[in-house]
């Protein structure tokens, strides 16, 4: 297997550190995320417990070569699990706790779950040999 490029390392180390900030985020500040769980689903503080433990193992996931690829078939996997409440909270305009998003951003943020399912993708994948 050849050499991963620096900025792929980089782009990974960074992204593994968002996923692990936001799922602990999730464990130690529920509250918001709670609020954007649509009515429809069960349990919404196990949820968002749930998928703060999978954001921190996706994250942890992606820093080894050996755990790699199912990290980013599961960080995929939640993106698309937790579309429902990103929706939710656009067409509300739910607001976290003591921050105030812009009603355009939270509609704007809806496309970057696809950069983000791109993103955990690209970074799951090994290093492709050089013709």
């Amino acid at each position: 297997m050849p050499p991963e490029p620096l900025r792929k390392r980089v782009i990974r180390l960074f992204f593994s550190l968002a996923m692990v900030g936001i799922g602990l985020l999730h464990l130690v500040r529920p509250e918001g995320f709670v609020k954007i769980v649509p009515g429809f689903l069960p349990a919404p503080l196990f949820l968002v417990y749930l998928s703060g433990l999978f954001e921190i193992a996706g994250g942890l996931g992606l820093t080894l070569e050996r755990t790699r690829r199912l990290a980013g078939l599961g960080l995929i996997a939640l993106y698309v699990a937790v579309f429902p409440a990103n929706i939710n909270m656009a067409v509300h305009g739910i607001q976290p706790a003591q921050v105030h998003i812009p009603t355009a951003a939270l509609w704007l943020r809806l496309p970057f779950q696809l950069l983000f399912i791109g993103v955990a993708w690209w970074l799951s994948r090994p290093a492709r040999p050089e013709p």
